[in-house]
């Protein structure tokens, strides 16, 4: 099997991936993923004890033991360029050999589970509560860089929404993926669940408006109001559309949950947001330490 070549894959002095700083040894099976890097310690103070703690740039990872599960939390910044990063080295660290730089015979699935938050696109739907992404769509144009094997349903899905949004037209080509299922049945009560919109942004491409004027106004207006079957758009953030994506193609079971922090539709924003995400981190905790294999 031919090497990975040292410009390709990245390894520092010490034996880390380059932009995660993490050996292999010092992350779990068990990722969660979080925007903010002081969010990471808001994670792990929860933990039985920490055993590993790293930082470069905005990635800040923590590894330790809850109800004696050995857990990850990595910081990846916004966005979905660095979702390309934090994947693709978390797949490099169980799945790729760092001596021979070569891929291990025998493949590691990982499960990651991103805490995030979002803004809500339905009514009903309201701030602080929580969503479970059944599938992420993508208009950010990250996934269009990789080959893409989605099922008829999920091709059948994008086609409907560019028919009905009309996004096609100089946007990026949408892309879709699907939840990780051996995780998403683990959060249903208490949990919104639906479609959510990967953007490439946070003013224009989520159809805020300051000073500049918009390419597509009714964009808000179309997310709102798509339906395919049973699917809608419940919300829309800027990460995981990626996450489940590059999750699908590299083998890892994923996904994410929002707190709601902001309802588009009602124009509110939540009046205490740090409150709402300490209350997910803490129902997401209970349940990957006593469920999640």
């Amino acid at each position: 099997m031919s090497q990975i070549a040292p410009s390709e894959l990245i390894i520092n002095s010490r034996g880390a991936v380059y932009h995660l700083d993490c050996r292999p040894e010092e992350i779990a099976s068990t990722i969660i993923t979080v925007g903010d890097p002081d969010r990471v310690e808001a994670v792990s103070k929860h933990f039985d004890s920490v055993e590993v703690k790293n930082q470069h740039r905005e990635f800040v990872t923590h590894t330790g033991w809850l109800n004696k599960k050995r857990i990850s939390v990595v910081s990846t910044g916004i966005g979905t360029d660095n979702i390309d990063i934090v994947l693709n080295e978390l797949d490099a660290l169980v799945n790729i050999d760092f001596d021979t730089r070569t891929i291990k015979e025998k493949l590691t699935a990982l499960n990651i589970i991103r805490l995030g938050t979002s803004g809500s696109l339905q009514l009903d739907i309201p701030v602080d509560s929580f969503v479970v992404s059944t599938h992420g769509l993508g208009i950010d144009n990250l996934l269009n860089f990789y080959r893409q094997n989605n099922n008829e349903e999920e091709k059948e899905l994008v086609q409907s929404f560019i028919t009905q949004t009309q996004l096609h037209n100089n946007f990026a080509h949408p892309c879709i993926a699907g939840a990780g299922a051996s995780l998403i049945k683990h959060f249903v009560e208490g949990f919104h669940h639906g479609i959510t919109v990967t953007c490439p942004g946070f003013y224009g491409p989520q159809g805020r408006v300051l000073r500049l004027g918009l390419a597509n106004p009714a964009l808000i207006d179309n997310l709102t109001q798509f339906n395919f079957g049973a699917y809608r758009i419940t919300n829309f953030e800027m990460e995981t559309a990626a996450i489940y994506g590059l999750g699908k193609l590299l083998g890892h079971h994923c996904l994410s949950i929002s707190a709601i922090v902001a309802n588009r539709i009602a124009k509110e924003f939540s009046k205490d947001g740090a409150a709402t995400v300490e209350n997910l981190i803490q129902q997401a905790l209970q349940i990957i330490s006593t469920h999640i294999l």
